[in-house]
Order: structure tokens, then sequence, then C-alpha cells
């Protein structure tokens, strides 16, 4: 949670990795419940503000609140957890002045290491954050350890934080131990990153239920894009995503990871990455669970 000033990158003169997400999607084709809440997504910019710091590992297109709060005025959102991207690393002024603006609209999901003063973690607790995300996606050398993780999460447990774990694939299958060992709650991103030719009984599919059975984890029913090999809308990975909601209906989530930084693939439309809500979760009130009742009881919302 560095305070370190970033570099004066401008929108003018940067290079986004990848393109930008559409201004206008479709409606949803049903209506969402009231207090909806969109789980996961991030925010960038205004870069003249907030600019980018030189030693990002993405460079995303200009996202502000702004234009997320409008989509959600849209798609029918009342809530959101805004989670801290590698695009600002540990500069989170963006985020902390964002859920002070938003008068309880917003959770924050920050990032946290061993040397984090633990002062910055209550400073950030007292503004909304509930969780810290740790990518075990990420490069080795920007990976986190184990040792890492364990001692940041000793950092955040005083605060009754989560920790959101990026993980993907047969790499869930190898961390299973260590997620089940963690003394605070978990969520997982993106369905895992399941490899969709496993199917939607694979191992990495059975390693999520049985981590869903613990009682202290939750799983983010996002990213279907990510993993789906036919594109929208997403038909493929509707049953993967339909198993793992009835198998634990009071703890899975969704969100919509606005605006879709680092995808390689084509730009989604929101309008169905809410669609598929529809078809993975077709009962109504298993819907309120996801978007309303699980979010409010994990983040903390009132």
């Amino acid at each position: 949670m560095s305070n370190n000033p970033p570099d004066a990158s401008h929108a003018s003169t940067l290079q986004p990795d990848g393109a930008s997400p559409k201004p206008a999607p479709h409606l949803p084709s049903f209506a969402l419940p009231a207090g909806a809440c969109d789980s996961h997504c991030h925010i960038y910019g205004p870069f003249d503000r907030y600019p980018l710091p030189a030693d990002r590992t993405v460079t995303p297109d200009e996202a502000p609140e702004t234009a997320l709060h409008r989509l959600h005025d849209r798609l029918g959102f009342a809530r959101a957890v805004i989670v801290q991207s590698q695009g600002y690393g540990f500069d989170h002024r963006l985020m902390l002045d964002t859920l002070a603006a938003g008068h309880g609209r917003y959770r924050g999901v920050a990032l946290v290491r061993p040397d984090t003063a633990p002062a910055d973690v209550a400073r950030h607790a007292a503004a909304g954050v509930c969780g810290a995300r740790f990518d075990v996606m990420a490069p080795l050398d920007r990976r986190p350890s184990d040792a890492a993780i364990r001692d940041a999460v000793r950092l955040i447990q005083p605060h009754g934080w989560h920790a959101q774990i990026h993980v993907g694939g047969t790499r869930l299958v190898e961390t299973e131990g260590f997620i089940r060992a963690l003394e605070v709650p978990v969520v997982i991103d993106h369905m895992a990153r399941h490899d969709i030719a496993e199917g939607p009984d694979g191992p990495a599919a059975s390693a999520m239920k049985r981590l869903l059975d613990t009682g202290r984890v939750w799983l983010k029913l996002s990213g279907p894009e990510r993993i789906s090999k036919t594109g929208a809308p997403f038909q493929d990975v509707v049953p993967l995503a339909a198993g793992l909601a009835r198998h634990a209906p009071e703890r899975v989530l969704w969100g919509s990871d606005w605006p879709h930084v680092n995808l390689h693939g084509p730009m989604p439309d929101d309008g169905d990455l809410i669609d598929f809500i529809a078809a993975a979760v077709p009962d109504p009130e298993a819907r309120r669970l996801l978007l309303v009742d699980n979010p409010a009881r994990c983040f903390g919302f009132v």
C-alpha cells in the first residue's frame, strides 16, 4: 500500500494493452433484483488525477468510476466491489477516494504484502476495504509465495477481511490444501479459470466443490468470456457454472470484471455476461442469493 508517487502517464500518451469496453451494452433479458451487486470490477483514471505507475504490469484504457456508475445504472446494479488492479499496484488512492465518494455503494479489495504497515490495513478497513487479493497466476517473479500470503493474511485477519485468490485450473487442485488452511474466509475468482475441456465434473471443478463444502470459501461465477471456447453467449460454460451454483447456492457471487483488461479475445458485451446468469442460474430465488444476499453477507453491505 505504498504512497510512492506514480509517473505522469496521461491518457493521451498511453497505448492500452487491449480494446476498450463496449460503451452501450444491450439491456439484460431479465430485471436484476433490487440491491444487486457487481462483485468484481475495476476502475482506472481519470489519468490526469490518478496516473498509472511506471512499474505497472498492464496498461488499461481509461475507465473511471463515472463510466462504471453509468454502466451499473443502465444494467441495474446498486452496489459493487472494486478490486485493486495490477494496473495501479499498491497505489490505492483511486480506490480509497472512490469508496469515500460512494457513500456505501462500494466495497474494496486491496493488494497487501507482508511488509504492509498494519496502520495502513486499519485505515483501509475503516474506508470500506473488506478483502485482500493474491494473484497466484502471476508470473513467477511477481507471484506471492505461500509464506508471503500467510504473512499477509495475518495482517488482515484482525479486520475480518477475506482473502481473494486468483488461481486457475490445475493450480487450484495443487493449492487446495493451502487454501483450506488459510484462517480467513476465501473468495475464488472467475470460476478458478477452469479449463472448459475438463467438463463440469473435472478435477478442478471437484476441488472447487470440496472447498465450497468447507463453508468458508466463496466462488465468483465470473469470467465466462475468459474460459469459453465458443464465445458469446458462452453456452459451453453454462454446465460448469450451473453445477457450481447448484452445489453451494449460498456461497456463489457474480462479477462483471469490467472493463475486461488483459483479455485475450473479443471484448464482451456486458449484457451478454448478465444474460449468462439467467442461463446458469435460472431460478429467481437462487439469482437473488447470487446477486443480493450472498454479496451482502460476504462483503458486509448493510
